[in-house]
């Protein structure tokens, strides 16, 4: 019969090594550039709190992401991106590499998907 404190060591170690790091962040000139142009339009169409309330959203899929990146759908297998939406008008496109995640595109989903470039 194994011990008491055997199990709960062997359940810890179990534990940690389950919990995944989060990997660092990389946004694409590009996606920098949808991001300010996002927040741009939110603050002069709308106001500071839905622009405030974009950045929270944002942030908070991003570190989800960062967590686990296979959280959200490959939609490019050949170049590995995958997709997250933000908001029902905006998605953020990134890619998975073994040391970062890459920001690709932050893209206004009302726009013709063909003009969508990642580079």
């Amino acid at each position: 019969m194994l011990g008491k404190e055997f199990l709960i060591q062997r359940l810890c170690q179990d534990f940690a090594r389950n919990i995944q790091m989060p990997k660092p962040i990389i946004w694409s000139p590009l996606s920098e550039k949808d991001f300010e142009s996002i927040l741009d339009y939110l603050q002069n169409s709308w106001d500071a709190q839905v622009a405030k309330d974009f950045m929270e959203i944002t942030d908070k899929l991003v570190n989800h992401i960062s967590v686990n990146p296979k959280l959200f759908p490959v939609i490019h297998k050949k170049k590995r991106i995958r997709k997250c939406v933000l908001t029902k008008h905006n998605s953020l496109f990134y890619r998975e590499r073994k040391e970062a995640i890459d920001i690709l595109r932050i893209y206004d989903t009302r726009q013709d998907p063909h003009k969508l470039k990642f580079l």
